[in-house]
Protein backbone atom coordinates (compact mmCIF):
# COMPACT_ATOMS: atom_id res chain seq x y z
CA UNK A 1 0.00 0.00 0.00
CA UNK A 2 1.24 3.25 -0.89
CA UNK A 3 -1.66 5.68 0.73
CA UNK A 4 -2.44 5.11 4.05
CA UNK A 5 -6.05 7.09 5.45
CA UNK A 6 -5.91 7.90 9.07
CA UNK A 7 -9.09 8.42 11.48
CA UNK A 8 -8.34 10.56 13.62
CA UNK A 9 -10.81 10.25 17.23
CA UNK A 10 -9.93 6.61 18.36
CA UNK A 11 -6.90 5.70 15.94
CA UNK A 12 -4.13 8.61 16.27
CA UNK A 13 -5.36 10.51 19.67
CA UNK A 14 -7.28 9.13 22.64
CA UNK A 15 -9.99 12.15 22.60
CA UNK A 16 -12.47 10.43 24.37
CA UNK A 17 -12.27 12.36 27.76
CA UNK A 18 -13.17 15.79 25.86
CA UNK A 19 -16.01 14.07 23.40
CA UNK A 20 -17.42 12.55 26.43
CA UNK A 21 -17.45 15.85 29.06
CA UNK A 22 -18.98 17.75 26.13
CA UNK A 23 -21.72 15.10 25.40
CA UNK A 24 -22.19 15.00 29.39
CA UNK A 25 -22.83 18.84 29.37
CA UNK A 26 -25.16 18.76 26.15
CA UNK A 27 -27.47 15.70 27.20
CA UNK A 28 -27.26 17.07 31.08
CA UNK A 29 -28.78 20.45 29.60
CA UNK A 30 -31.97 18.56 28.33
CA UNK A 31 -32.53 17.34 31.32
CA UNK A 32 -31.56 13.51 30.35
CA UNK A 33 -29.76 10.83 32.72
CA UNK A 34 -26.01 11.47 32.65
CA UNK A 35 -24.83 7.82 30.95
CA UNK A 36 -21.76 6.60 32.54
CA UNK A 37 -18.33 7.41 30.25
CA UNK A 38 -18.84 4.29 28.95
CA UNK A 39 -21.98 4.58 27.04
CA UNK A 40 -20.72 7.99 26.30
CA UNK A 41 -18.00 6.57 24.54
CA UNK A 42 -20.54 6.13 21.41
CA UNK A 43 -19.89 10.04 20.56
CA UNK A 44 -16.18 9.42 19.50
CA UNK A 45 -16.31 8.75 16.08
CA UNK A 46 -19.81 8.69 14.16
CA UNK A 47 -21.41 12.27 13.23
CA UNK A 48 -22.63 14.06 16.32
CA UNK A 49 -26.59 14.33 15.02
CA UNK A 50 -26.85 10.86 14.32
CA UNK A 51 -25.58 10.13 18.26
CA UNK A 52 -27.85 12.93 19.52
CA UNK A 53 -30.60 11.12 17.69
CA UNK A 54 -30.20 7.96 19.53
CA UNK A 55 -30.28 9.30 22.98
CA UNK A 56 -33.68 10.63 21.75
CA UNK A 57 -32.84 14.66 21.58
CA UNK A 58 -35.67 15.40 19.14
CA UNK A 59 -35.18 16.49 15.71
CA UNK A 60 -35.91 19.90 15.82
CA UNK A 61 -33.56 20.32 19.05
CA UNK A 62 -30.25 18.60 17.31
CA UNK A 63 -28.09 21.91 16.26
CA UNK A 64 -29.15 23.57 19.67
CA UNK A 65 -27.77 20.10 21.33
CA UNK A 66 -24.20 20.52 18.99
CA UNK A 67 -23.99 23.96 19.89
CA UNK A 68 -23.76 23.29 23.26
CA UNK A 69 -21.38 20.30 22.67
CA UNK A 70 -19.11 22.54 20.94
CA UNK A 71 -19.35 25.62 22.86
CA UNK A 72 -16.88 23.69 25.47
CA UNK A 73 -15.65 21.16 23.07
CA UNK A 74 -14.10 24.07 20.82
CA UNK A 75 -12.54 26.00 23.77
CA UNK A 76 -11.36 23.18 26.28
CA UNK A 77 -12.38 19.75 24.87
CA UNK A 78 -10.86 19.39 22.06
CA UNK A 79 -7.49 19.45 24.02
CA UNK A 80 -8.27 17.11 26.67
CA UNK A 81 -6.97 14.86 24.29
CA UNK A 82 -3.77 13.14 23.83
CA UNK A 83 -1.92 10.62 21.10
CA UNK A 84 -2.12 7.36 21.56
CA UNK A 85 1.65 6.18 22.58
CA UNK A 86 3.79 5.04 19.74
CA UNK A 87 1.83 6.85 16.71
CA UNK A 88 4.38 9.64 16.26
CA UNK A 89 6.73 7.00 16.02
CA UNK A 90 4.52 4.98 13.71
CA UNK A 91 3.86 8.18 11.27
CA UNK A 92 7.13 9.35 11.20
CA UNK A 93 8.89 6.05 10.32
CA UNK A 94 6.17 5.44 7.50
CA UNK A 95 6.25 9.02 5.78
CA UNK A 96 10.50 8.43 5.49
CA UNK A 97 9.91 5.26 3.58
CA UNK A 98 7.74 7.07 0.86
CA UNK A 99 3.87 6.30 2.28
CA UNK A 100 1.57 8.84 1.21
CA UNK A 101 -0.15 9.64 4.70
CA UNK A 102 -3.61 11.17 4.80
CA UNK A 103 -6.43 12.05 7.58
CA UNK A 104 -10.14 11.41 6.73
CA UNK A 105 -11.95 12.18 9.67
CA UNK A 106 -16.00 12.97 11.05
CA UNK A 107 -14.57 15.57 13.04
CA UNK A 108 -14.98 19.12 11.34
CA UNK A 109 -12.11 19.62 9.33
CA UNK A 110 -10.71 23.39 10.98
CA UNK A 111 -10.65 21.10 14.41
CA UNK A 112 -8.96 18.23 13.23
CA UNK A 113 -6.29 20.84 12.24
CA UNK A 114 -6.03 22.30 14.93
CA UNK A 115 -5.52 19.65 17.32
CA UNK A 116 -2.88 17.98 14.89
CA UNK A 117 -1.24 20.95 14.61
CA UNK A 118 -1.27 21.41 18.85
CA UNK A 119 0.59 17.35 18.73
CA UNK A 120 2.83 18.52 16.62
CA UNK A 121 1.20 16.26 13.62
CA UNK A 122 0.74 18.48 11.06
CA UNK A 123 3.91 17.72 9.33
CA UNK A 124 3.10 14.24 9.00
CA UNK A 125 0.46 14.13 6.87
CA UNK A 126 -0.04 15.18 3.01
CA UNK A 127 -4.15 15.87 3.24
CA UNK A 128 -6.23 16.45 5.88
CA UNK A 129 -9.77 16.15 5.31
CA UNK A 130 -12.52 16.37 7.70
CA UNK A 131 -16.68 17.19 8.09
CA UNK A 132 -17.91 20.62 6.85
CA UNK A 133 -20.05 22.75 9.72
CA UNK A 134 -22.96 22.86 7.44
CA UNK A 135 -23.51 18.70 7.59
CA UNK A 136 -22.97 18.43 3.79
CA UNK A 137 -19.93 16.50 4.34
CA UNK A 138 -20.15 14.25 7.84
CA UNK A 139 -20.26 10.71 7.43
CA UNK A 140 -17.10 9.06 6.59
CA UNK A 141 -17.70 7.80 3.22
CA UNK A 142 -18.42 11.76 2.39
CA UNK A 143 -15.43 12.25 3.66
CA UNK A 144 -13.29 9.88 1.64
CA UNK A 145 -15.14 11.08 -0.81
CA UNK A 146 -13.92 14.32 -0.32
CA UNK A 147 -10.29 13.22 0.20
CA UNK A 148 -10.38 11.11 -3.52
CA UNK A 149 -11.04 14.35 -4.97
CA UNK A 150 -8.09 16.06 -3.90
CA UNK A 151 -5.54 13.53 -3.99
CA UNK A 152 -4.41 10.40 -5.51
CA UNK A 153 -4.68 7.43 -3.48
CA UNK A 154 -4.33 4.24 -5.42
CA UNK A 155 -3.13 1.59 -3.64
CA UNK A 156 -4.97 2.97 -0.26
CA UNK A 157 -5.73 1.49 2.89
CA UNK A 158 -7.85 2.69 6.14
CA UNK A 159 -7.04 2.66 9.37
CA UNK A 160 -10.03 2.95 11.78
CA UNK A 161 -11.27 2.04 15.33
CA UNK A 162 -14.88 1.83 14.27
CA UNK A 163 -17.57 0.03 11.84
CA UNK A 164 -18.01 3.81 10.45
CA UNK A 165 -14.34 3.76 8.90
CA UNK A 166 -15.11 0.08 7.64
CA UNK A 167 -17.79 1.06 6.12
CA UNK A 168 -16.70 4.61 4.93
CA UNK A 169 -13.55 2.57 3.37
CA UNK A 170 -15.73 -0.37 1.73
CA UNK A 171 -17.66 1.90 -0.37
CA UNK A 172 -14.55 2.79 -2.41
CA UNK A 173 -13.21 -0.70 -2.55
CA UNK A 174 -10.53 0.51 0.10
CA UNK A 175 -9.24 -2.37 2.61
CA UNK A 176 -9.15 -1.64 5.97
CA UNK A 177 -7.31 -2.29 9.34
CA UNK A 178 -8.92 -2.21 12.40
CA UNK A 179 -7.02 -0.73 15.91
CA UNK A 180 -8.22 -2.05 18.54
CA UNK A 181 -7.16 0.73 21.03
CA UNK A 182 -10.06 2.90 19.99
CA UNK A 183 -13.23 2.91 20.81
CA UNK A 184 -14.99 0.27 18.81
CA UNK A 185 -15.12 -3.66 19.29
CA UNK A 186 -12.70 -6.55 17.62
CA UNK A 187 -16.33 -8.20 16.66
CA UNK A 188 -18.01 -4.69 15.22
CA UNK A 189 -14.67 -4.43 13.42
CA UNK A 190 -14.38 -7.58 11.08
CA UNK A 191 -17.90 -7.61 11.12
CA UNK A 192 -17.67 -4.45 9.33
CA UNK A 193 -15.01 -5.63 6.73
CA UNK A 194 -11.68 -5.55 8.87
CA UNK A 195 -9.33 -6.99 7.30
CA UNK A 196 -6.96 -7.59 9.82
CA UNK A 197 -7.29 -6.27 13.59
CA UNK A 198 -4.08 -4.65 15.33
CA UNK A 199 -2.95 -4.00 19.18
CA UNK A 200 -0.62 -1.87 18.91
CA UNK A 201 0.82 0.99 16.42
CA UNK A 202 3.82 -1.93 15.92
CA UNK A 203 1.85 -4.35 14.75
CA UNK A 204 0.01 -1.84 12.49
CA UNK A 205 3.31 -0.96 11.00
CA UNK A 206 3.42 -4.88 9.99
CA UNK A 207 0.04 -5.19 8.97
CA UNK A 208 0.39 -2.46 6.26
CA UNK A 209 3.46 -3.98 5.10
CA UNK A 210 1.72 -7.05 4.70
CA UNK A 211 -1.37 -6.16 2.91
Amino acid sequence: MKTILYDLDGTLTDSGEGIMKCANLALSRYGLDVPDYHTLGVFVGPPLKDTFKNFHIPDEEIDNAIALFRQRYLTVGKFENHPYEGIKDLLARLQSEGYKQCVATSKPEQTAREILEHFDMTRYFDVICGASYDHSREDKDAVIRYLLEQTDAEDAVMIGDTKFDMIGAAKFNIPAIGVSWGFGSKEELIRYGAAKIVHTPAQLYQAILSM
